[in-house]
C-alpha cells in the first residue's frame, strides 16, 4: 500500500473511546476568571495522569517524520483500554509547537489506515509562536491537524482537561465528540488577548472572561461541547 493509496475501511461497528474520567475538581467554576485560573493551577493533573489512569499499556510514537519532535508538548503513541486498542494524542500544558501537530496529524492518519478509534487531550493556552516555530510552518501545521481529524474515519474522542486556547486547541477537537473536565476552559481566544483587542484595561481582564462564556458549563449549554465529565449530574454531564 503506497501512501497514497486508502487505508481499509473501519469496522462500521466500532465505537468511539470513552472519555477519560476527570482527575481533578469535580465542582464546575462559579465565573469564567475561575475556569480560567483553575485551567492554568500548577496543582491541575496533566496529560500523562490521565494516560496512565486510562490506558493499562501505552507504547509512544515521536518525530514528525521532518526531522522534527515535541516530547515536552505533545504525548501520541496507542494503548490498551478495555480490551482494545485505541491511539492517543496528548497536549501537556505548554504551547504546542509545529512538530507536535504534525505528529498528532501523523498519529491520527496512521489510526486511520488501522482502523483504530482515537483519543485526544487538549490542554494548551495556545500554539507556539515565537520566530522558530513561524519558520517550522506552524500555522501550515495546525491547519494539516484539522485537515487530519475532518477526514477522519474512524471514531475520535476528545477530552479538554486545562486550557482550550485559540486554534492551537482546537485542531485537536474532535466534531461533534469533544467533552470537558470541571477544571478546564475552551476558547478561540485567551481573556487577556480579547480585553485587548477590545481595548479594555487589565482590569477588565476578568469581567471579559465571564462575556466569553468559556465554563465548561457554558460549553455545554451552546452546544459547543457534548458536556461536563463528572460534573453535577444534568442532561449536559456524563
Amino acid at each position: 500500500m503506497t501512501p497514497e493509496e486508502p487505508g481499509p475501511t473501519p469496522p462500521a461497528h466500532e465505537a468511539a473511546p470513552p472519555p477519560p474520567s476527570p482527575l481533578g475538581a469535580r465542582d464546575l467554576p462559579a465565573t469564567g476568571w475561575d475556569a480560567v485560573q483553575r485551567a492554568r493551577s500548577v496543582r491541575r493533573p496533566r496529560a500523562e495522569a490521565y494516560l496512565a489512569a486510562y490506558f493499562e499499556r501505552r507504547v509512544s510514537i515521536s518525530g514528525d517524520r521532518c526531522g522534527g519532535a515535541d516530547p515536552e508538548g505533545m504525548l501520541c503513541g496507542f494503548g490498551a483500554h478495555g480490551g482494545r486498542t485505541v491511539a492517543y494524542a496528548a497536549q501537556t500544558g505548554t504551547a504546542t509547537r509545529p512538530a507536535g501537530y504534525r505528529t498528532a496529524a501523523r498519529l491520527i492518519r496512521l489510526a486511520d489506515r488501522l482502523g483504530i478509534p482515537v483519543l485526544t487531550l487538549v490542554d494548551t493556552p495556545g500554539a507556539a509562536n515565537d520566530a522558530e516555530a513561524e519558520r517550522q510552518g506552524v500555522g501550515a501545521a495546525i491547519a494539516d491537524l484539522f485537515g487530519a481529524v475532518a477526514g477522519a474515519r474512524v471514531p475520535i474522542t476528545t477530552l479538554v482537561i486545562g486550557e482550550g486556547g485559540s486554534g492551537g486547541a482546537l485542531a485537536l477537537a474532535a466534531p461533534g465528540n469533544t467533552w470537558a473536565t470541571p477544571d478546564s476552559y475552551f476558547s478561540v481566544i485567551a481573556p487577556e488577548s480579547a480585553a485587548a483587542i477590545l481595548k479594555r484595561g487589565p482590569h477588565e481582564v476578568e469581567a471579559t472572561a465571564d462575556q466569553l462564556r468559556i465554563r465548561p458549563q457554558d460549553l455545554a449549554e451552546l452546544g459547543v461541547i457534548r458536556g461536563v465529565v463528572g460534573g453535577p449530574s444534568s442532561e449536559d454531564t456524563l
